[in-house]
């Protein structure tokens, strides 16, 4: 590389939080390490979450249009597989016009058009995979990536590469720098024992219609708070329910469909309910939260109750299948641990112990070197 030229920094990732925020996470060391944000590309769908994201941080984003890979040869097959050489015809012009000296790529369908130009055309790349079982575009471009980082030690045998580096999960720098009682400030909450209940970056259909009993004991009682972020499409839907059971919005309730600066909120309770994605428990684990986990049960290759259940098996998380949970079963798990301050203790310690704090400089690192 020439010594007047700097580096160009493409990252990419999208679909859900679980790809996102990492993406982000890296893009934000990136900047605090000195890298100018016009040397930075988010690449992805313009139609996903990730455009939303990029759009609000001021990111230079570049667009192709590709989803998720039909699982069945069917017509619908055809037609994602001719989407995809079209994506994969404009990341080539990306490449032609910027001139990437690395890509990183955090996993998800958005980043096989680009994985597959760096493979061809030789650019260094770096893939980060967040969950236990790795996904089809991880598996898939890890024998010919620079290095591969995973958030789980129990990912590196499904992995095809001679440089794995198990770092955790890249996280905002936040989660190190602000205090319980500094995010609550923010967030003008008071000292209340605070439950969260959140769904993922989508929202979660079942955790949402199973929290009304939860709601009726301590949505209502002095002492407790309640925040719920229910996904954008969920959040009529409970809003009327409480409405209509409750016939109002209870005073200690936060209700809202996504919250923007999420580590706030997560460094602002006590305990959480939550689906089971890896970004998820390696936040909720550096906040040393106690946790109720409900893994959705469609994941690909079930890797949320896999996530979930390595977590459990550590004494680290509580875990309620989804084909079980209902208004009963969740009241009657998250009332004995809100008031079992024992296990919330052994659930909070043994979560912090799991957190792999130094993850995103770890990475950053890696991705500086890649480009040297």
């Amino acid at each position: 590389m020439s010594k007047n030229k700097q580096p160009i920094y493409f990252i990419t990732g999208g679909g859900t939080g679980g790809h996102i925020y990492p993406a982000v996470s890296i893009i934000e060391a990136l900047l605090a390490f000195g890298i100018k944000k016009e040397n930075i590309f988010y690449l992805g769908n313009k139609k996903n979450l990730e455009y939303d994201i990029a759009n609000k941080s001021g990111y230079n984003f570049l667009s192709y249009d590709i989803k998720g890979m039909p699982r069945k040869f069917t017509l619908e097959f055809i037609f994602w597989f001719f989407k995809l050489i079209i994506a994969s015809f404009k990341a080539f012009f990306y490449v032609v016009k910027y001139k990437p000296s690395v890509v990183f790529a955090t996993g998800g369908y958005v980043c096989a058009p680009i994985l597959f130009n760096a493979l061809f055309l030789k650019i260094p790349y770096i893939l980060h995979d967040s969950d236990i079982q790795p996904g089809i575009v991880s598996r898939f471009f890890a024998p010919c990536a620079k290095c591969v980082t995973l958030a789980f030690d129990e990912a590196q045998k499904l992995i095809n590469s001679k440089n794995i580096t198990v770092t955790g999960n890249p996280i905002r720098q936040e989660f190190k720098t602000i205090s319980k009682k500094q995010a609550r400030q923010e967030l003008s909450l008071t000292d209340d024992f605070t439950v969260l209940i959140m769904g993922g970056s989508l929202g979660a259909q079942t955790i949402n219609n199973s929290c009304f009993e939860l709601l009726k004991k301590y949505a209502f009682k002095s002492g407790y708070k309640i925040i719920w972020q229910t996904g954008r499409k969920n959040f009529d839907f409970v809003v009327n329910k409480i409405i209509e059971q409750f016939e109002v919005l209870p005073d200690n309730l936060v209700l809202q469909p996504y919250f923007d600066r999420m580590y706030l909120t997560l460094l602002s309770s006590d305990m959480v309910i939550s689906r089971a994605g890896s970004l998820s428990l390696s936040e909720i684990c550096a906040c040393s939260l106690p946790s109720i986990l409900i893994p959705y049960p469609y994941a690909s290759q079930n890797h949320q109750y896999k996530n979930a259940k390595n977590l459990f098996d550590k004494h680290a998380c509580l875990i309620l299948e989804d084909k079980d949970c209902n208004n009963e079963s969740l009241f009657k798990l998250a009332d004995n641990l809100i008031n079992d301050k024992k296990l919330l203790s052994d659930l909070s310690y043994n979560a912090f112990k799991n957190a792999k704090l130094n993850a995103t400089s770890d990475i950053l690192d890696l991705i500086i070197k890649a480009v040297k």
